[in-house]
């Protein structure tokens, strides 16, 4: 099982995941280039990092891996299994979709959301580090519920480097693969969070949302973690663990 991260955060943010599983899986928990203290590379980002992963299932031997992804490391996963459907397991995508642009502003195109997307880039390349430091931890105190699981990923934000995450963040609001995951053979599990508990819309409009993200994925099953912020791992991890593990079964 790979455990991919989202943006700004380090492998730490799976503490509770690896400690249900480790006694059934071979667990490797990453923390991507430019995040959480890493060092950063030149871009492109996403295709490298897409790319290193791939190289890494083959190099390390593993067999049909659980790929499991937050955010943009669900993006990741959709993408790695999109590239070689036949080198990976089952996908968990918690909160990450294959077209962020398209979440929340349906009918996006990639063309169309270039323009803030690069507006975006250039606000985080001219940020210092210690002004992205106090913008993120206002941030993921939107994020997650418990105050101390904000002060964890706010440190994690606090060491990330702001060009890494503003380039990180526009390649994947204009890299559209709703259509190329069509070509991933195993099971899906997307799980959203519930933008109603901060007065958005209802938990069934959100799940027809993220339905539309992943359909033509053929064996997907899309669930609404009701109460939860975009931090499912952290703010419902019980929810998560018991959809992973009626979805997993026993490992082979």
């Amino acid at each position: 099982m790979i455990l991919i991260p989202g943006l700004a955060c380090s492998g730490e943010v799976w503490t509770g995941t690896v400690e249900h599983f480790r006694s059934r899986y071979q667990l490797h928990i990453l923390t991507l280039a430019g995040f959480a203290g890493q060092p950063a590379i030149p871009p492109p980002f996403l295709a490298t990092v897409r790319d290193d992963l791939i190289a890494y299932i083959a190099a390390q031997h593993l067999d049909h891996p659980v790929l499991v992804g937050h955010s943009l490391g669900g993006f990741l996963a959709f993408w790695i299994a999109a590239t070689v459907p036949e080198q990976v397991g089952p996908i968990v995508a918690v909160d990450g979709v294959p077209f962020l642009s398209a979440l929340y502003r349906p009918g996006a195109t990639v063309a169309g959301s270039r323009t803030f997307a690069e507006q975006l880039r250039k606000q985080l390349l001219g940020t210092s580090r210690d002004a992205y430091a106090r913008e993120s931890r206002a941030a993921v105190a939107q994020m997650v519920i418990d105050p101390k699981h904000a002060d964890l990923l706010a440190q994690m934000g606090a060491t990330s480097d702001p060009a890494a995450v503003g380039e990180a963040m526009y390649e994947m609001m204009t890299t559209d693969l709703r259509d190329s995951v069509a070509r991933i053979e195993t099971p899906v599990l997307l799980l959203a969070s519930d933008p109603s508990i901060a007065g958005g819309p209802p938990p069934e409009e959100t799940r027809l949302g993220y339905e539309a993200q992943v359909a033509h994925v053929p064996r997907h099953t899309v669930v609404v973690a009701t109460g939860s912020r975009h931090f499912i791992m952290l703010d419902a991890p019980a929810f998560l663990f018991q959809r992973m593990d009626a979805m997993l079964g026993e490992p082979r």
